[in-house]
């Protein structure tokens, strides 16, 4: 699965924690460097989902907008995440990194500055075109920032960031648009990011894999049929799953995709090599990380509603209440990842999928119209336990499954699929929704939760179930600890 390589003086990590070229740099710093980008355009989606009944009053917003406010972030950035990951390689992981930054950061200030919902969804589009850029790539960077027998640490930590990030999407919302306006939502970024692309600057090494010609086909392929399947995804509960627009988006998805796989199959440097997917364990991993999205998400869309409504409270008091699920993660993942070469990347993915799925059938079985706090929180801990034993593994057994220089190719398809997988779950458990209860009232919206998130349970344990079948694989020493591409600097402890 390795490519051929030209190399400049590679800088590796040597046996005290220094670079060779003298330079040192703390590990907390370059997993600081790694995290904080991520945690800015993880946060961004949750906190536009939180405003968006204030932003139909102030832009005088349809239905639609309100939707395409969130789709067109999501659109942008699930559907380039590869081809993030394929420029990293091509032009250097390090400056595509901070140009994503950057990108994502002047377009939050173009957000704000937005007067009417036209500027906001075209502003929002381009945010997510940073963002695509941003995750795989910081995943990337951190791998090949830390010594081999720190990086599931390193690992948990960076999950830990984001399952944060989750926490705290309800909770800012709700506090910026309660206590301020929603254009703060997208001013607390600038200053993040102009505080990243310099820390990044001096605290990464830069790589890349010269000699290698982009794919300019196939990622127009790759982003084009990703686009028309996503579109058809988000539009499915409103339009209707049998429309002749929504099919015809998955039609056109399923051409251009097989076009990608057959173009990647021919091509002497592929964008997805396609010999990923000979490695049960990246395989599964990434049918695990679907499913979870899928399952756990599509019913967080739904719970985090139930509790403004059932009974009623403000979004930011919803949103202090899931903090007792959305949480757990950020203690949970490091310690899952400091434990994954001992026990398994698989099994604790596993444990974590059954973890949520009774979260949710605990819930499911408790909500009615008026459930006390207090019988909820119990279910919300233990889900919230099973997504820290997810996050960390995946991205262990992801990296461990290719060759350092196939990083950000690995990573960039894993988040795909997860996105991908999450707009699914969203959309399919909203219909499921809609076609048995609605949102007229607590009583409609319980009868319409409950086959939902039994619909939601149900995908999270077949998660679990492939969970089990991905072999316990140790990597051959150096193919996945040290890149083989061009490098400047690196971290120590």
């Amino acid at each position: 699965m390795t490519s051929s390589t030209n190399q400049k003086a590679p800088d590796r990590q040597t046996g005290d924690g220094r670079a060779m070229d003298g330079r040192r740099v703390p590990l907390w710093l370059a997993i600081v460097a790694c995290s904080v980008p991520m945690f800015m355009v993880a946060l961004d989606n949750l906190v536009v989902s939180t405003a968006l009944r204030t932003l139909a009053v102030d832009l005088h917003a349809s239905t639609q907008d309100l939707q395409w406010f969130v789709n067109a972030y999501v659109l942008s950035f699930a559907c380039l995440l590869m081809t993030g990951a394929a420029l990293g390689d091509r032009f250097g992981r390090r400056m595509v990194f901070m140009i994503g930054i950057a990108a994502f950061t002047l377009a939050s200030i173009a957000c704000g500055l937005s007067h009417t919902s036209g500027e906001l969804i075209a502003a929002r589009a381009v945010q997510g075109i940073g963002a695509a850029a941003v995750m795989p790539l910081s995943l990337t960077l951190l791998s090949e920032a830390v010594p081999p027998r720190l990086r599931g640490l390193a690992l948990g930590l960076w999950s830990g960031v984001s399952g944060l990030a989750i926490a705290m999407g309800p909770v800012v919302g709700g506090a910026v648009v309660d206590g301020l306006a929603w254009q703060w939502i997208f001013w607390i970024n600038v200053p993040v990011g102009v505080v990243a692309v310099p820390l990044v600057r001096a605290t990464l090494r830069e790589s890349s894999l010269t000699g290698v010609r982009l794919d300019l086909l196939g990622m127009l392929l790759a982003a084009a049929g990703l686009l028309a399947v996503v579109w058809g995804i988000v539009h499915g509960p409103t339009d209707g799953w049998a429309s002749t627009q929504v099919l015809g988006g998955f039609a056109a998805g399923t051409v251009l995709l097989a076009a990608f796989v057959v173009r990647e199959r021919r091509v002497a440097h592929p964008m997805l090599p396609l010999s990923f997917y000979r490695v049960r364990a990246f395989t599964l991993t990434n049918i695990v990380s679907a499913t979870m999205y899928f399952g756990v998400f599509g019913s967080i869309f739904l719970l985090s509603q139930y509790l403004q409504i059932a009974p009623v409270r403000t979004p930011l008091r919803a949103g202090e209440l899931t903090l007792a699920w959305t949480l757990m993660p950020m203690f949970v993942a490091p310690l899952a990842g400091a434990i994954t070469d001992r026990v398994g990347g698989g099994r604790l993915m596993a444990l974590g999928l059954f973890l949520q799925a009774g979260g949710l059938a605990w819930i499911n079985l408790a909500a009615t119209t008026n459930t006390p706090y207090s019988h909820l929180v119990g279910a919300m801990i233990v889900a919230g336990a099973g997504m820290g034993l997810v996050f960390a593994p995946s991205a262990a057994v992801v990296l461990d499954s290719v060759s350092a220089e196939h990083a950000g190719k690995a990573s960039g398809a894993n988040t795909t699929v997860r996105e991908v997988g999450g707009a699914l779950g969203i959309a399919v458990l909203t219909s499921v929704f809609v076609a048995h209860g609605s949102l007229a009232g607590p009583e409609q919206f319980v009868r319409g939760l409950h086959p939902a998130v039994w619909v939601g349970a149900a995908v999270v344990v077949a998660g679990g179930l492939c969970g089990l079948f991905i072999p316990r694989e140790k990597p051959t020493p150096g193919e996945t600890t040290a890149p083989t591409a061009n490098t400047e600097q690196t971290a120590s402890v």
